[in-house]
């Protein structure tokens, strides 16, 4: 069975973290996780303080394993979700979308274990000097807010750029992912796409739908202009989105307006049309629904076996 540093730092079995998704990752997915034996993570997305914390108590009744939550920085009620996770005692946090400096001390004073996901090497130092039990390295193909470089090149630049432990992200989600995440320098991964159809995930089936049925070059980037770009899955939404990411007739201010609520439109409402489906390049590999258990136990299973054989090829 494969067993990495993640796994003793963590207190978890396998060295692989849930993803943070907005409008989906919540207590019933995170606890489905923890108890199969990975990190499951609340995401807090834009949601108020007293939302997320109504999740981190249900997600406690659900499973005694350790279990984090994602503080996407760029959120207006980042504040009260950063002071929220120290007073639950949150077991991790992770964070994307910014700078966590200002949140750092009262997170290791709490006895939290924080991992920013980072994309660049200056991010990645940031986190070492602040006091980050790890990082993850999340490439381009990802879902969601996404950065300029992809998982191949990013993993082992980060790898040599701090002395921290690095999970891979982006574009896994087998276990030939998993084995190319070890062979580039991490010592686990990070995987959101393939949690999307998890039973335990409660996003509109409309969404499901959409990752099952996803082809190689269904996704897309929009949200350039504004420098933050997201992927999600193509729709007639995304379409829209790229032909105004162009348009110099519509102002930087009326183009965020226009994808405020999107995420919610395709994560609660399924709506098809007017919803943003955001998912990640390797969406076109993910076949089936399953437990979360399943998941996690087919991919290891499969990634023991490949680096097993990885010797074949040297004579």
């Amino acid at each position: 069975m494969i067993k990495t540093p993640i796994c003793d730092i963590f207190g978890i079995e396998y060295p692989i973290f849930q993803g943070g998704m907005a409008w989906i990752a919540d207590a019933s997915l995170a606890s489905a996780v923890s108890n199969a034996g990975g990190l499951g993570i609340i995401a807090a997305g834009n949601a108020p303080a007293d939302v997320v914390r109504t999740q981190i108590q249900e997600a406690k009744k659900l499973t005694d394993k350790p279990f984090g939550v994602n503080v996407m920085l760029m959120s207006p009620f980042a504040d009260e979700v950063a002071k929220v996770v120290a007073e639950e005692k949150v077991a991790v946090v992770t964070t994307g979308a910014g700078n966590p400096s200002k949140y750092m001390p009262m997170w290791n004073e709490s006895g939290a274990k924080v991992v920013p996901v980072v994309a660049s090497i200056a991010l990645a130092k940031l986190a070492e000097r602040l006091g980050a039990a790890a990082v993850i390295a999340e490439g381009g193909e990802s879902g969601g807010h996404v950065g300029e470089l992809s998982t191949m090149p990013l993993v082992p630049i980060i790898k040599d750029s701090v002395s921290l432990p690095v999970l891979a992200a982006g574009g896994i989600v087998d276990g030939r992912g998993i084995a190319a995440s070890f062979m580039l320098g991490a010592v686990g991964v990070q995987m959101g796409t393939r949690f999307l159809v998890a039973h335990e995930c409660t996003v509109h089936p409309n969404y499901k739908k959409k990752v099952l049925e996803a082809k190689d070059i269904d996704s897309v980037r929009t949200g350039m202009r504004l420098g933050h770009p997201v992927r999600s899955i193509k729709t007639p939404y995304s379409r829209m989105m790229l032909k105004a990411e162009f348009d110099p007739n519509i102002t930087n201010e009326q183009f965020d307006k226009m994808g405020q609520g999107s995420l919610r439109k395709a994560a609660v409402e399924g709506d098809e049309k007017d919803g943003c489906f955001l998912a990640g390049q390797c969406a076109a590999l993910v076949k089936k629904e399953q437990s979360a258990k399943e998941i996690i136990e087919e991919i290891f299973a499969e990634a023991e076996e490949i680096l097993k054989g990885a010797d074949k090829w040297v004579k």
